[in-house]
């Protein structure tokens, strides 16, 4: 753990957004997938990252390193063995990878660290279940579970609102099958956004996927995977960081991204103009300005991950705002809608916790506080964006958590202007 105290200042330059964490985990596993030689580029190796690659080389994929280029041999045989996969604190790894770990009879040991191990798992418990899929749970905290069985074609009943990273998992595993199978989802779809990107980047590597309207899927067994090259796309999720501190008045261009991209995360360039921002596209890249922060009511249900530096924005609102459709902020790496009232409420904002919801009161600017990453990387990047409009020094208990989806955040932080130092 680093403890950092950020100086407040506002940022100013032109930054290149690091690639998209949720494509290039489907790239990887799409091209672990398919017989032959692939080729991703623009890869940023975080630990999320880094742990789909190793996941992906336990269960039999080639996969050489070339700068931010991973040149991958899918040509696998899943299963038939025994395979440990460390998804350290990657729910994606985690969740992606179950399913496809039972391809073929297979005993997994799934191990983790962190608060991987309290996040839900029960949608794959109770296929596993129907299927007389042995599974144990050897710990209640940390994540230490053995697989044991074999996945078969069926109808799979899932939840649409607990994590569509089920849904995903299901739909890069069923095609192997060799049989046909149908996902039926049980409750309205949120975060349609990685869904769209999971069903493209099949597509991109030759899976057909029959969508119904997003309430069921329908998918043809025995398909192959198809080798293809690709360059992970800039991320809207990281873009969303320096887009919010544009709002609170930093003068940041952010390079490379796609604005027509599927990223359901893009939502960020709406959150934005709803709270009064301007979408600025120049020849260089695009930003935001902005006279006045409008408070807002913004829906959560379809762009979790982007509420804790949304939740910042609003905190700077003249007015109310409201946060509403929140649950699954509570099963992130924290408990995210408790974070980031509690982060508001330490700097001198009036900010309410609900069920699912929160309500936050703007002010002219943050006070100087000390405050908690929770050891959550999005939580850590907030904060460093809530101290460019703070009337005194920010104190992080950690930044190294950055370290997940984007360990090049506070290099890129100080680029910018940014002071820091640690304590």
């Amino acid at each position: 753990m680093t403890k950092i105290t950020i100086t407040p200042k506002t940022l100013q330059g032109t930054i290149a957004v690091p690639p998209s964490k949720s494509l290039a985990h489907r790239a990887i596993i799409c091209a672990a997938l398919a017989p032959g030689m692939s080729r991703i580029s623009g890869i940023d190796y975080s630990e999320d990252i880094e742990a789909t690659i190793e996941g992906m080389k336990a269960l039999g994929a080639i996969i050489k390193q070339e700068g931010d280029t991973l040149i991958i041999d899918g040509s696998i045989t899943l299963g038939l063995g025994r395979v440990e996969i460390d998804a350290h604190e990657s729910g994606s790894t985690l969740r992606f990878l179950m399913p496809l770990s039972l391809v073929n009879f297979s005993r997994v040991h799934f191990v983790g660290k962190g608060k991987l191990g309290q996040r839900p798992l029960d949608v794959y418990y109770d296929i596993f279940d129907k299927q007389k899929i042995a599974y144990l749970r050897k710990d209640s905290e940390r994540l230490d579970v053995i697989l044991d069985g074999q996945l078969h074609s069926d109808i799979f009943e899932v939840p649409g609102n607990v994590s569509s990273q089920f849904i995903s998992g299901l739909l890069f595993t069923l095609p192997l099958l060799k049989g046909d199978s149908l996902i039926k989802i049980t409750t309205p779809l949120e975060s349609k956004g990685y869904i769209d990107l999971t069903l493209d980047m099949l597509e991109k590597f030759g899976i057909e996927i029959i969508n119904h309207d997003y309430q069921a899927f329908q998918i043809r067994g025995n398909q192959n995977y198809k080798p293809c090259d690709y360059n992970v796309e800039a991320d809207f999720s990281q873009a969303a960081f320096y887009l919010v501190a544009d709002l609170l008045g930093s003068d940041i261009t952010l390079t490379n991204l796609n604005m027509h991209s599927s990223q359901g995360d893009r939502a960020i360039l709406d959150i934005m103009e709803q709270m009064g921002g301007e979408i600025v596209e120049t020849s260089a890249g695009i930003k935001v300005v902005c006279d006045k922060i409008k408070p807002a009511t913004i829906d959560a249900s379809q762009c979790p991950d982007l509420m804790p530096v949304v939740s910042v924005a609003c905190g700077l609102a003249e007015g109310t705002s409201h946060i509403i459709n929140a649950s699954r902020l509570r099963i992130k790496e924290c408990d995210r809608l408790t974070a980031s009232v509690e982060l508001l409420k330490a700097t001198g904002i009036d900010a309410v916790e609900e069920e699912d919801s929160m309500t936050i009161t703007g002010s002219h600017s943050y006070n100087k506080a000390e405050v908690t990453s929770s050891n959550d990387h999005r939580m850590c990047m907030a904060e460093a964006i809530l101290s460019t409009r703070a009337n005194g020094p920010i104190t992080i208990d950690d930044k190294d958590c950055v370290k997940k989806s984007y360990p090049g955040f506070f290099e890129d932080f100080t680029s910018l202007g940014g002071e820091y130092h640690e304590c």
